[in-house]
C-alpha cells in the first residue's frame, strides 16, 4: 500500500505559488483546513487538500466568492464526484467565461469602430458594452450543471402520470424515416438518445452539440460504443457547418437560454436542407406554477422557476419561427405531476438557479420538509400542471424564408 504523502504549509505554498497567508487565511475560515495536524504544532495538507485547493483557486478566478466557493464544495462533497467531473466542470465555466470575455470584446470592437464621436449612435453601442458585461453567467450553478439537470429529470421520472414519457414521445415525433442526417443543439447529458437508445434507426446519423463541454462530455459517456454519434462543442448562435447540412434539427428545451434567439433560429434554418424540419420543445408559463406556489406559501420571498422560460414558451415561440417557417405545426404533450414525496421535490426546487437553494438551508430545509409531509397528510398528493409541447417547421422546398423574416 503506498504511503500518503503530506505537504506543510510552507512546501504546500512553494509547490502551489500561494502565499502563506493566504493559506493560512483559508485554514482560519474553514475553507482548507489540512487533513493532518500533529499535535497542533505543524500542519500537514495530502493529496485531496491539494486537489480542493485546485478547486478553490479556480472557482476564484472565475469570480466566485469564498462563500459561493464553500457551498459548491461542500454541496459537491456530498455527491461523491471524482477528479475527472470536477475538472470537467471546471473546464466548462472556464471556457463559458472565455466566451463572455470574447462577447464583451466584440462589443467594444464595435463601439471603436463607430468614429463619430460619442454622438449619434454611439450611445446605442456603449449600452451594448454595459449588456455584454452585465450577462449573468451564474458560475457557480452551472459548475453543477448535468447534475443539476438530472436532478430534475428524476423528479419527473418518479411522479409523471404519462406512461409514455416525454423522451419517448420527442423521438415519436421525429419519424421513422431513414437515412437522415440530424442534429441536435443543446444536448445536455444525451437522455433523449439514452433512453431511446434501441428505437433509433440504424440508419440515421447523429451529430450533438452543446455550448457546455461538462455536459457533451457527459452525453459523450453516456453513449460510448454508439457509432452513429458525433460529438461537437459549439454555440448555437454561430454553427460551424454549411448551409442545408441537416433533415432535421432539434432544439429541445434550450432556445430560451440563449441570448439571441432570432440569431439562433436563423442558424437553425440555415443549416436545415430543403424541406427539412425543425423540432423546437418549450413550456408554457403556466408549467409547474403549483410548484412556485408552495414555495411562496413556505416563504413569500422564495423564487423556484427559472423566469428565462419567458423568453421562448409555447405563446410566444410562434411570432419567433414564423418569420422564417411559413408551415409550422403545435403538438402538446399530455402530462402532469402527482407528487407523494417530499424529498425529490424540494431537490428539484433547490436544483434551479432561482434563490430556493439559498433561503432553504440546514434548518430551513427541515422546516419545508416536515411543511410539504403535513400537506401530503392532511392533503394528500400534490398535484403539478405540466405543459410541455413542441413546434414543427419545415423549410420551404425553395429555401426561401418567410416574407415575414427580418
Amino acid at each position: 500500500m503506498q504511503a500518503t504523502t503530506y505537504f506543510t504549509t510552507g512546501e504546500l505554498a512553494k509547490l502551489t505559488g500561494l502565499t502563506l497567508r493566504t493559506l493560512r487565511y483559508y485554514d482560519q475560515i474553514g475553507l482548507l483546513i489540512p487533513a493532518k495536524d500533529q499535535a497542533g504544532i505543524a500542519r500537514r495538507y495530502d493529496t485531496n487538500d491539494l486537489r480542493r485547493l485546485q478547486q478553490i483557486q479556480t472557482l476564484k478566478y472565475v469570480g466566485l466568492s469564498l462563500d459561493e466557493i464553500r457551498g459548491l464544495l461542500a454541496a459537491e462533497a456530498e455527491t461523491e464526484r471524482t477528479i475527472r467531473d470536477s475538472l470537467l466542470s471546471q473546464l466548462d465555466i472556464l471556457r463559458q467565461k472565455m466566451v463572455h470575455t470574447e462577447n464583451v470584446a466584440k462589443a467594444i470592437r464595435t463601439a471603436l469602430d463607430v468614429d463619430d464621436g460619442v454622438g449619434g449612435g454611439t450611445w446605442s453601442q456603449l449600452a451594448r458594452i454595459i449588456q455584454a458585461v452585465q450577462i449573468e453567467q451564474g458560475w457557480g450553478e452551472q459548475y453543477r450543471s448535468a447534475a443539476r439537470l438530472q436532478t430534475r429529470i428524476h423528479l419527473y421520472d418518479r411522479f409523471s402520470t404519462n406512461p409514455q414519457g416525454w423522451h419517448n414521445w420527442v423521438l415519436d415525433q421525429l419519424g421513422e424515416e431513414q437515412g437522415i442526417h440530424l442534429l441536435e443543439v443543446g444536448c445536455g447529458d444525451g437522455s433523449l438518445w439514452l433512453r431511446n437508445i434501441d428505437r433509433i434507426p440504424p440508419s440515421w446519423r447523429i451529430t450533438l452539440t452543446d455550448q457546455s463541454m461538462g455536459m457533451l462530455e457527459e452525453a459523450r459517456n453516456r453513449l460510448k460504443g454508439q457509432p452513429q454519434f458525433k460529438f461537437i462543442q459549439m454555440d448555437v448562435q454561430d454553427i460551424p457547418f454549411h448551409d442545408e447540412m441537416f433533415d432535421k434539427v432539434i432544439a429541445n428545451n434550450m432556445l430560451y437560454h440563449v441570448p439571441d434567439i432570432p440569431r439562433a433560429i436563423h442558424e437553425l434554418y440555415r443549416v436545415l436542407k430543403h424541406g427539412g424540419e425543425l423540432y423546437t420543445t418549450t413550456m408554457s408559463l403556466r408549467h409547474l406554477q403549483e410548484v412556485e406556489q408552495l414555495g411562496a406559501s413556505f416563504d413569500p420571498d422564495m423564487e423556484v422557476l427559472d423566469r428565462v422560460i419567458e423568453r421562448f414558451n409555447l405563446d410566444n415561440a410562434p411570432e419567433l419561427l414564423l418569420p422564417y417557417f411559413q408551415e409550422l405545426r403545435s403538438c402538446l404533450y399530455e402530462d402532469r405531476l402527482l407528487i407523494t414525496e417530499a424529498e425529490p421535490l424540494i431537490d428539484y426546487m433547490t436544483s434551479t438557479p432561482m434563490n430556493a437553494r439559498s433561503i432553504l438551508q440546514s434548518k430551513e430545509r427541515e422546516r419545508f420538509r416536515v411543511y410539504i409531509e403535513n400537506i401530503l397528510e392532511r392533503q394528500g398528493p400534490i398535484w403539478v400542471t405540466k405543459e410541455n409541447g413542441m413546434y414543427i417547421g419545415r423549410k420551404n422546398s425553395n429555401g426561401e424564408e418567410s416574407t415575414k423574416a427580418p
